[in-house]
């Protein structure tokens, strides 16, 4: 069988005003993590309406709309939770009404990441319609819970579900590009311990947010000396939140706690990471404890499915067949080469080859810089361009590409 790109473009664009219809009707529904059961019954509808041969929901509540009943397991993810509004007087339009033009669509997971759901989905209807179906099995995932704990839907997926594709393709936002790897990331808790008395004679107590004074100073200088990789960039450290218990607000604070959000380069274990701050001066003095934070916040189908927050760096080779893939439909339908990057941010990608060695790769509507802040926006032609890319991929990956995969792909980290 033999693709033909501009078949698979006219469609694609075709389809632009369903695909920004169902975006819009996506960013609609408020879904901020584990409040998705709303947007995931949409996906489900739109699933059916377009032809999906199977369409399921897990007991965590991710979605799964199939395509294809062949040998080879391809699955495209798409996390379809967002993060909340922030402040509403940093909008210029309201964040679940948004806003469209002949360009941009603004809301709510315009690009982080619904964006990419909707293009998936459109995808699926141009297969069936041009009979790209071939010896494979394409899994389209909306997955849920990634903005609170990236990962965790696919450590369910691949553990509880048992669905091992041979590889998957990302649809977190790439700016146009492919993107082969992340840094990972861990959250730490450091905590200061100290005994309390009345404010009016601080000397009786033993003030536990002083004693975090001088970690906090140890840690900005910790971030500026962390290591670095050629492809991926800096490892970073960052102090988030800020907590303490007191009696009263005329006492001695007998407990701080922080949060940090450290992010991972080559090179850097959770180990390491950890050990690089019980190793401060400042930690040392104060006896204070560093711990990992655990995630069991439930789903919303009540699931509770807990883990460690530590989402570990990935890297695939730019020579891996399954970048072979993406780079070679990426030619076939914009006649010029791609740009293969990496993501600043972190996605599934901790799962799906950090923690569990399945190939992933990334290409998805919308731009990083968009996702978390006000006013985010994705862009139509990327939504078109990427339906186009979704339709195309399995049958490159498997009339060319599938024989040539490995038996376990190398994480360069």
């Amino acid at each position: 069988m033999k693709l033909e790109f501009e078949k698979i473009l006219e469609l694609a664009k075709k389809y632009e005003p369903d695909i920004s219809k169902f975006l819009r009707d996506m960013i609609a529904i408020p879904s901020e993590s584990c409040q998705e059961e709303q947007v995931i019954l949409r996906i489900k509808e739109e699933m059916e309406k377009v032809g999906f041969d199977k369409v399921e929901i897990d007991p965590m509540g991710n979605i799964l709309g199939y395509i294809g009943h062949g040998q080879h397991i391809i699955a495209l993810d798409a996390h379809i939770d967002t993060v909340g509004v922030g402040n509403p007087e940093n909008w210029q339009y309201d964040p679940y009404q948004g806003y469209e033009d002949d360009e941009i669509i603004i809301g709510r997971g315009a690009s982080d990441q619904e964006g990419g759901m909707a293009s998936m989905v459109y995808a699926g209807k141009i297969i069936k319609e041009l009979g790209l179906e071939d010896n494979y099995t394409l899994v389209m995932v909306g997955s849920v819970q990634e903005e609170d704990c990236d990962g965790l839907c696919w450590q369910y997926i691949i553990q509880e579900d048992k669905l091992k594709p041979e590889f998957v393709v990302s649809t977190e936002p790439t700016d146009g590009k492919i993107y082969r790897g992340q840094r990972g990331r861990m959250e730490i808790k450091v905590m200061t311990t100290g005994v309390s008395c009345h404010g009016s004679a601080p000397e009786r107590g033993d003030n536990a947010i002083y004693k975090m004074g001088p970690i906090l100073s140890d840690l900005k200088a910790l971030h500026e000396n962390l290591m670095e990789h050629d492809f991926l960039g800096k490892g970073s450290l960052a102090v988030s939140e800020i907590f303490h218990t007191s009696p009263s607000r005329c006492a001695v604070a007998d407990s701080c706690w922080i949060s940090i959000d450290r992010r991972l380069t080559a090179g850097e274990t959770g180990q390491h990471a950890i050990q690089q701050i019980k190793n401060l001066p400042s930690v040392k003095a104060a006896k204070a404890e560093v711990s990992m934070y655990t995630y069991e916040r439930p789903a919303y189908t009540g699931l509770v499915y807990p883990t460690e927050c530590y989402f570990p760096t990935w890297l695939i080779e730019n020579e891996h067949p399954v970048c072979h893939t993406l780079v070679e439909a990426y030619q076939g339908l914009f006649k010029q080469e791609p740009q293969v990057d990496k993501w600043t941010f972190s996605t599934n990608g901790v799962a799906i080859m950090g923690r569990f060695g399945i190939p992933c790769i990334g290409f998805g509507p919308g731009h990083e810089d968009q996702a978390h802040a006000p006013n985010e926006r994705t862009w139509k032609q990327e939504l078109v361009d990427c339906a186009a890319m979704y339709a195309a991929i399995p049958l490159i990956y498997t009339q060319k590409y599938a024989d040539k995969m490995t038996k376990e792909t190398k994480n360069l980290v």
